[in-house]
């Protein structure tokens, strides 16, 4: 049975997340759709990640197994024509062997964290960046976010949800910038938390604001306590950004 990697794109602000769910809009229902539109086949696909209501994907990888061997290329092309009207588009499409996996054979994810940092709100990229009005020392926050790196017990920045078996975590990769009028938050690992990046993101902008210092941060990972994580930052400013394969290292 022919398996084919998606690489995907969404918004989604107009989705209940990305896993399927019965009567509500979700970005894995609307490719199983395009899938039965184009193949006539009633499918289940696996992702890398399973996105909260509301976070976006410019990187969101998938796969899919089809009955028949298709190329590529009108994979791609004809699953896009069955998403045009959703805010979903498949970049590319590559045949896989059958036992390559999105998620289980994946060895990191990247996020992206988008702060528009202005007075003025956003009207272009409203539900797509998070808007804080007030001066953000992003210097700060990068600094801070170095006492992240490296594999840690995550309880204070893991939702109450977290279905995980662990909180410890090794984060690779904190980053904090200034990229004109919005400051940016990149966070890479092999995976992350329920609601990690936001959670963090959230105490970073404590940070910024001049509530927290970078101490104060350092002191809320190693307690261990939810109740000492900032407030969880929302779900319009995040994405996932890409997905890193052990072939591809």
């Amino acid at each position: 049975m022919p398996r084919y990697r998606l690489t995907v794109e969404y918004d989604g602000s107009a989705y209940n997340g990305f896993q399927a769910q019965t009567d509500q809009p979700t970005v894995q229902g609307a490719i199983e759709t395009a899938i039965t539109a184009f193949s006539g086949q009633s499918v289940r696909i696996a992702a890398a990640g399973r996105t909260d209501t509301g976070v976006h994907a410019t990187g969101q990888t998938c796969h899919v197994d089809l009955d028949k061997e298709w190329p590529a290329q009108t994979v791609m092309n004809a699953l896009n024509a069955h998403l045009v009207k959703e805010a979903v588009a498949v970049l590319d499409c590559t045949p896989v062997s059958d036992d390559w996996h999105a998620r289980f054979t994946a060895t990191g994810r990247k996020y992206l964290y988008r702060i528009l940092n202005r007075p003025g709100r956003p009207a272009l990229d409203h539900g797509r960046v998070w808007h804080v009005k007030k001066p953000l020392d992003a210097e700060a926050m990068h600094a801070a976010a170095q006492a992240l790196i490296g594999q840690h017990d995550f309880t204070t920045f893991r939702d109450a949800a977290c279905q995980a078996a662990s909180p410890v975590k090794t984060l690779d990769v904190a980053r904090v910038a200034r990229v004109g009028e919005e400051v940016h938050l990149v966070f890479e690992a092999r995976s992350f938390l329920h609601r990690q990046v936001r959670s963090m993101a959230g105490s970073l902008v404590e940070v910024g604001l001049g509530r927290w210092s970078p101490a104060d941060l350092a002191e809320a990972l190693t307690a261990r306590d939810r109740a000492r994580c900032g407030p969880v930052a929302p779900s319009d400013g995040l994405y996932l950004t890409g997905v890193t394969y052990e072939t591809e290292a």
